[in-house]
């Protein structure tokens, strides 16, 4: 008997009408018309199964903690890392933990079954770290949490910085993160930089970098970045989070600088969310957004995925976990609104951001673990557009959330007297828009 058998069910590459069986927390077989009895069957009714949603880059320690001690009232990056310094001596090791449990709480209920996200280790206690890897246990059974040992103050500008960072990774803190534009000097950014990627390089360790997160079209530490990664021969290994400075450079430049990150095997990591709010904040009109060049990067080759960054915290004030409402913006700011951008949009939340993370077993696919997310919504563009309802989140074939579809009741004379979203412009009629 399976342990779970999904019917009708369409899947993100295009296949639909297919019915998935699930037995010892795997898909065994994912076809047409399966006969078979299951412990319990859920009717997709023509809806989207899709892999479950990954946050590529997230800060959780600082999740949840929106007004301690204040509020970033000028809502830039520099305020809101200067707030943080106010909040870390602060912090409690059960406070950071209760904050994170109830995070991944959200988290579970909007089908975000695996996070990276960095943890400051220029705190000499490592309170955080200590903290997060603690909560990383406890949700090992349905999220896959992953850890950047993260220099917020700079490796070089904060005095312990290297030497915690080591002491984080020895505690078993899985990635290797860096902050190249908040050293004192570009100089110390760019020996920043290869410093940690000889530590990631030495440690066979993966990592993930905060880069030119600036207007400055100065900041070219992702240049630095590419070059270290070649020179190592890392490639694949890493990542670049933000890219901000790339909406602000000259053409001429990004047209050199973008085959330097494809030959590295780079990973780009924008944050729609968060980038738009913070960039362009001493600029008057026309106001820069910061998105990075998430086309451009597309069609060079280049893996991107997108982050969430922030929720609820001294950099961002809103957030819920919800990936698709990191792709619904990144569809906007980036003017990807063709049919084809679109789907780009949702795999940068789901296949692009496991290839970020190094998540190899991933996909509603034969023998993969099934980890699924059943939305309501018919396809990947559908679920975008609507930022759909997750009706069921699956963890090894367990059904761990549970959520009424989105609908509403109408009272006029000779309508319907039920609304769904999901029944209204389909995008198989919908024209090809730039």
């Amino acid at each position: 008997m399976l342990d779970l058998l999904i019917k009708d069910a369409n899947l993100p590459d295009g296949r639909s009408g297919v019915d998935i069986a699930v037995s010892e927390g795997r898909f065994e077989t994912i076809a047409p018309a399966i006969e078979a009895e299951a412990r319990k069957v859920i009717s997709a009714g023509g809806r989207l199964v899709s892999p479950h949603f990954i946050d590529p880059h997230f800060h959780m320690d600082a999740t949840l903690s929106l007004g301690k001690p204040r509020l970033n009232r000028s809502g830039t990056l520099l305020e809101g890392i200067a707030l943080w310094g106010e909040l870390k001596p602060l912090l409690t090791h059960e406070e950071v933990v209760e904050r994170a449990m109830r995070y991944c709480d959200l988290a579970v209920s909007q089908g975000l079954l695996s996070i990276r996200s960095h943890v400051d280790v220029c705190d000499d206690r490592l309170l955080a770290v200590d903290a997060l890897l603690e909560v990383r246990e406890k949700v090992r059974p349905y999220i896959d949490l992953q850890l950047v040992a993260f220099p917020q103050d700079g490796l070089y500008r904060s005095p312990n910085a290297e030497k915690n960072l080591m002491r984080a990774l020895d505690k078993g803190v899985d990635v290797v993160g860096g902050i190249p534009h908040f050293e004192r000097t570009m100089l110390e950014g760019a020996a920043s930089v290869q410093r940690l990627c000889e530590i990631a390089s030495e440690r066979g360790l993966l990592i993930d970098m905060h880069c030119d997160e600036t207007d400055d079209p100065e900041s070219r530490h992702i240049e630095t970045l590419s070059a270290q990664t070649v020179r190592l021969g890392i490639q694949g290994r890493v990542a670049g989070s933000h890219l901000t400075s790339m909406h602000s450079m000259d053409n001429y430049y990004v047209s050199k600088l973008i085959p330097l990150m494809a030959e590295a095997q780079i990973h780009a990591i924008p944050n729609p969310l968060i980038n738009i709010t913070i960039q362009g904040r001493h600029d008057t009109y026309p106001k820069r957004r910061g998105m990075t060049r998430m086309p451009e990067l597309l069609a060079a080759g280049i893996n991107v995925s997108l982050g969430q960054d922030c929720c609820m915290d001294p950099w961002y004030s809103l957030g819920n976990a919800d990936m698709l409402e990191v792709a619904h913006m990144a569809v906007h700011v980036a003017q990807m609104t063709s049919v084809a951008a679109m789907k780009q949009a949702f795999d940068a939340v789901t296949v692009n951001s496991a290839r970020a993370i190094g998540l190899d077993e991933y996909g509603v696919e034969k023998g993969m673990p099934a980890n699924c997310v059943l939305l309501q919504a018919r396809d990947p563009v559908e679920a975008v557009r609507l930022k759909a309802t997750r009706l069921a989140v699956i963890r090894n074939g367990e059904v761990i959330s549970e959520t009424d579809p989105r609908t509403a009741r109408l009272n006029l004379a000779g309508r319907p007297d039920v609304v769904d979203p999901a029944d209204y412009a389909p995008v198989e009629k919908a024209g090809e828009t730039g």
